[in-house]
């Protein structure tokens, strides 16, 4: 297991930021830090993300993995590259992404549901997959059957998770979990209640280690 595989799997939750400005995703980010989370992936759908990602480089602290996501076009996969930042997801498989990815060093998690497609994204080269949506799938069984043909399945699984069903993800080989709304409330992030964001993280990450 390499060092970035090594660090989501002790962070065990990235929290996936989507919002309508980058000055609010700056300050729903650095709420969510201050209250424990490790592992941070902005958005494309984001407006103007490159500069939300650009300013929290310089104000989060080391140990925090930034990345990108929803990384849809060459031009998006070469900004995140640009941008040396930690990683960069999308919700297919790309392998005009994946080379981008490979040849700038950074590390790529192209979105996979099917046997077919985790055997594709392996066959490029791509060891750490993002799962999506795993809800809509079976939820943690399905991780289950999956890791019976594929043990060495490196998955991040999103999409219709809640905090108490984390743990059982875990336990059924999941590599770490994907959240979005339970650690940026939508009505928080329209108030710019930064308190609120900071209050419903914190609450997360303790229902998932409880």
């Amino acid at each position: 297991m390499n060092q970035i595989q090594l660090r989501l799997q002790q962070a065990r939750v990235i929290g996936i930021l989507r919002t309508t400005s980058a000055e609010t995703a700056v300050e729903a980010a650095l709420s969510a830090v201050r209250a424990g989370l490790e592992v941070l992936e902005l958005t494309f759908t984001t407006p103007a993300v490159m500069s939300a990602l650009s300013a929290l480089r310089k104000d989060l602290p080391s140990h925090v993995l930034l990345g990108v996501g929803s990384v849809i076009t060459p031009e998006q996969a070469k900004q995140a590259c640009a941008a040396q930042l930690d990683f960069m997801v999308s919700p297919h498989l790309d392998p005009q992404l994946l080379d981008i990815a490979q040849i700038a060093q950074i590390p790529y998690f192209p979105g996979v549901l099917t046997p077919s497609e985790i055997a594709a994204a392996w066959r490029l080269g791509a060891r750490v997959l993002k799962v999506f949506p795993i809800a809509a799938m079976g939820g943690d069984q399905y991780v289950r059957d999956l890791r019976g043909p594929f043990p060495e399945l490196q998955a991040i699984v999103t999409g219709g998770i809640s905090p108490t069903q984390v743990k059982a993800y875990l336990e059924a080989g999941a590599l770490a979990v994907g959240l979005g709304t339970q650690l940026f409330p939508k009505i928080a992030l329209q108030n710019h209640d930064w308190q609120a964001v900071e209050q419903a993280t914190r609450s997360t990450l303790e229902t998932i280690k409880s």
